[in-house]
């Protein structure tokens, strides 16, 4: 994989696209018995800055777990533009009904009915440290051929970009 350089703001515009064509994430948190636990999420808020926000539960298992320990990872993958993204921060929990409001989606009703009224409903937000991203603009098949080239030559493939940045 390239790892050619780029400046940091190419770097984070570029997680920035990544992250907007995306939208669906794993979020990984620590649970309180040390093992990583990872769930699907859907991005608040399609404008990176370094910070990242989901809605969810106050009483839920990801929120109880940030409180403990607020490291996370979150990671992103967009199989249509064959690219990666992984996010490492520091979550923190709070709801902020102004904010709420201007993130609000009303196809978030499926998970809370009551939408901003729901009970228990809280914002997390992932402030980032670091990103890396992976970005191959190949299509499927062109990689595919890429490494069984790779395993009858023994060289590894070249399948795209891999840079990171720090926020």
């Amino acid at each position: 994989m390239s790892e050619e350089p780029t400046s940091t703001a190419d770097a984070r515009r570029r997680v920035t696209e990544l992250i907007r064509q995306a939208r669906i994430c794993m979020l990984t948190t620590i649970g309180v018995d040390g093992r990583m636990v990872s769930r699907p999420m859907a991005l608040q808020e399609a404008e990176f800055d370094g910070d990242l926000r989901f809605f969810a539960y106050a009483a839920s298992a990801k929120v109880r777990q940030i409180r403990v320990n607020p490291e996370v990872n979150v990671a992103f993958s967009d199989q249509r533009q064959h690219a990666w993204v992984t996010v490492s921060g520091t979550a923190q929990e709070g709801y902020d009904r102004a904010r709420a409001e201007q993130l609000w989606n009303p196809i978030l009703t499926t998970w809370f009915p009551d939408g901003l009224d729901t009970p228990g409903l809280t914002l997390i937000k992932v402030h980032a440290s670091s990103a890396e991203y992976w970005d191959s603009p190949s299509s499927t098949v062109v990689n595919l051929f890429g490494f069984a080239r790779a395993a009858a030559t023994g060289r590894p493939p070249t399948v795209g970009e891999k840079h990171e940045v720090s926020y």
